[in-house]
């Protein structure tokens, strides 16, 4: 506990002088026009501010990466399914699920804000190193290798990643692991929901004492985001509110 208090006070004089990172949880939805995980989603996001954009990555049965969020669309299995039988279903704003490389080029116009590249956990490792070495391969083919950090709730994806792309920010999001554990594997992060936090009030000041970035997701509300906001070595907010949290910002100014 004291060693705890003492990472506490290091920390708390550069707490005041910087903000925490805004990200977009599944890029801005909850505006007019835009959906989960769209195309729109990812330019509105940028529209609003954000430093950068989440957004998550499936691979289909023949191999095409696709950017949504759950396991399914419209009952149907992504990873079980063909591209083809996918490209024509729609996202709530209209669009069609897009391809990771739609998605990508879309964002090679955005220069400013930065890519949260989730890679969702596929049913064996042989998935998640596939997955992995595609979604890298059009990263660094797109020229956005500099501005994309990786995350996934995969142990096996994070450790691939890291082997294909070293200098890569890359994180880890499930919580069951130490900060001491995640450096120990080499990558860069921990990214870890407020309840992991809330049970390991003191993973953020060992993680900034080794080195690692700290991002909370998914933090919304007025109260929430203040709360992280002045809690010592949070680096990033993950939010689904990202108009609010640049507000709560400025109040603090």
């Amino acid at each position: 506990m004291q060693r705890y208090f003492l990472l506490l006070l290091s920390f708390c004089s550069l707490t005041m002088l910087a903000q925490p990172r805004i990200v977009a949880h599944r890029g801005y939805w909850r505006t007019e026009g835009s959906a989960q995980n769209s195309i729109a989603s990812l330019q509105k996001a940028a529209e609003v501010g954000c430093w950068g954009s989440e957004f998550d990555v499936w691979l289909t049965a023949d191999g095409v990466p696709v950017v949504f969020h759950d396991a399914t669309i419209d009952g149907i299995r992504i990873e079980d399914t063909t591209f083809a039988t996918l490209m024509n279903h729609q996202l709530q704003n209209g669009e069609f699920i897009p391809t990771l490389q739609q998605y990508l080029q879309a964002a090679t116009k955005i220069p400013e804000l930065r890519l949260i590249f989730e890679i969702k956990p596929h049913r064996n490792a042989k998935r998640d190193n596939k997955i992995s070495e595609v979604s890298v391969e059009l990263v660094e083919r797109l020229g956005l290798a500099d501005r994309t950090d990786y995350i996934s709730f995969s142990k096996q994806a994070c450790k691939r990643i890291h082997e294909l792309a070293p200098k890569a920010q890359v994180a880890y999001l499930n919580g069951d692991l130490t900060p001491q554990e995640i450096k120990d594997m080499g990558l860069t992060g921990i990214d870890y929901s407020i309840g992991t936090f809330d049970k390991h009030p003191e993973w953020p000041l060992e993680a900034k004492k080794l080195g690692l970035e700290v991002n909370v997701w998914t933090v919304d509300g007025e109260e929430g985001l203040n709360r992280f906001a002045t809690t010592p070595g949070i680096d990033i907010i993950t939010t689904n509110d990202p108009n609010l949290a640049h507000l709560t910002q400025e109040r603090r100014k």
